[in-house]
């Protein structure tokens, strides 16, 4: 599929999309979406074994694009905001880790796309705000992935001010894993994405789905549901022959995806 608002690309085993909307600020149309849906779901499917989510120009993702939102009617509001669900769930939903590397803004939406990512490393300059209510329109949508990663106080600070924090606090609040400066950007996210990316495809694959359908049950219920993920698990040729390489003191031959 040919992109007009967006790049795919792939450098030997990793995928990058790039978000390439510059004069909007990357704001997430439905155009723009559906470009990232399409993304993420060709990547999915693709022999990579590891994806980064980018950005050009000074921002990440600006969030809705409201100039396409402004008076519009509820059916078109409701379809909106399922396309953005339908996105976030693309992401959790492929097989490979999807890393988002952010080199400035990354509002509303911009932060629930973070936020939604397995994995995430930021420049010194970025920054994270869910500003909705300051429009009178709170960002209930992204709550959701906020909340999953940093915890009630610190999203309810986030959503009821809409202040921005910056990337240190970010970092320390677990909505990032690193942040460097943005000559050493790049660096840093394919070396945290190859790390994440290097070992068994079949084991980290089973080991996504399963984190994101456990994470939000009941204790008990969680490690009923992994043992028995764990136990099939075992049974895969990966698993057999890691623990024969373990005991062998080799390295495994993983399968291929």
């Amino acid at each position: 599929m040919s992109y007009q608002l967006i790049e795919l690309s792939y450098e030997q085993d990793i995928a990058t999309i790039t978000m390439n909307n510059v004069k909007r600020r990357n704001a997430l149309s439905l155009a723009h979406m559906r470009e990232l849906i399409s993304a993420f779901r060709e990547v999915g499917a693709s022999q990579a074994s590891g994806v980064m989510l980018a950005a050009n120009g000074a921002v990440f993702c600006s969030g809705h694009d409201l100039s396409e939102m402004v008076d519009q009617d509820l059916p078109f509001m409701t379809n909106l905001l399922e396309t953005c669900t339908t996105l976030m769930n693309a992401i959790q939903e492929i097989p490979q880790p999807v890393l988002a590397c952010v080199q400035g803004v990354a509002t509303a939406a911009g932060c629930q796309l973070v936020a939604t990512c397995d994995l995430a490393v930021a420049a010194e300059n970025a920054s994270f705000a869910t500003p909705g209510v300051k429009i009178g329109w709170f960002c209930t949508t992204p709550m959701i992935a906020l909340s999953r990663n940093i915890g009630r106080k610190r999203a309810m600070e986030m959503l009821l001010t809409g202040d921005p924090i910056d990337a240190r606090t970010a970092s320390d609040w677990g909505l990032v894993n690193r942040v460097v400066s943005a000559e050493q950007l790049r660096e840093e996210a394919l070396r945290l994405l190859k790390a994440a990316s290097c070992n068994s495809f079949n084991a980290r694959s089973i080991g996504k789905h399963a984190f994101y359908n456990q994470i939000d049950l009941p204790q008990s219920q969680a490690y009923d549901y992994a043992q028995g993920i764990m136990a099939s698990a075992s049974q895969i040729l990966d698993a057999s022959e890691g623990m024969r390489a373990f005991l062998e003191k080799r390295q495994p031959a993983f399968e291929h995806k």
